[in-house]
């Protein structure tokens, strides 16, 4: 039997470069992009759908948006930045949150089922949930792109650069759809474990992605 924590998909050589492009534009400006996480929130937020989360992929970046006074409604942290630890400061009041933790492991280039599954259980939640990574979470911006209710954000840092902001549009999932089914491995079953269609990602785009 698998383990959880065994790479359900893989990062291939081939799509690297591909990955290393941010998915939405880079900004270091927090109060900038805390404007716009909630025009997002407000201009693509469907009543079909579950309330507009914010997520937060990686230390750094959670750090800053609980510093600025929002907490994510989802964050993965793995306690390193560019695959160095992160400061003491930002481990510490990581730590000192009291939201609901869920400890996963997952391989660097890859996605483990433990993963998507605490993705998948922290964005149905009510309150904020932080995944503890042992290993690292560089893939997991794009499984959030796919899972997250429209009219959502997702963020993550951009090694040298700053903050990525994705906005959660019928148009970024397309593209997280194409990124995704790129990955080697048992994307059927990715899906599932997401609990997601993959076919409803390709709906219209008439809103656009800013």
């Amino acid at each position: 039997m698998t383990d959880a924590s065994d790479p359900l998909l893989t990062l291939p050589e081939s799509l690297r470069d591909a990955f290393k492009e941010p998915l939405g534009p880079v900004t270091t400006d927090i109060s900038a992009l805390l404007e716009a996480v909630d025009e997002t929130r407000e201009r693509h937020g469907s009543p079909a759908e579950r309330s507009p989360r914010l997520i937060a992929v990686g230390d750094v970046v959670t750090y800053h948006l609980r510093e600025a006074g929002r907490a994510p409604d989802a964050a993965l942290v793995d306690g390193k930045t560019e695959r160095e630890a992160v400061r003491e400061e930002i481990e510490t009041a990581l730590a000192a949150t009291e939201e609901r933790r869920i400890a996963v492991e997952n391989p660097a280039a890859g996605l483990s089922r433990a993963l998507l599954d605490a993705l998948s259980e922290a964005l149905a939640a009510d309150e904020s949930v932080t995944i503890e990574v042992t290993g690292e979470e560089d893939l997991a911006a794009l499984p959030a792109m796919l899972a997250a209710p429209l009219g959502s954000t997702v963020v993550y840092g951009q090694p040298g650069e700053g903050m990525v902001r994705v906005a959660v549009t019928p148009e970024t999932r397309r593209r997280a759809r194409e990124l995704f089914e790129g990955l080697a491995g048992d994307t059927a079953t990715a899906y599932e474990v997401l609990g997601i269609d993959p076919d409803e990602t390709a709906g219209d785009d008439s809103a656009g992605s800013e």
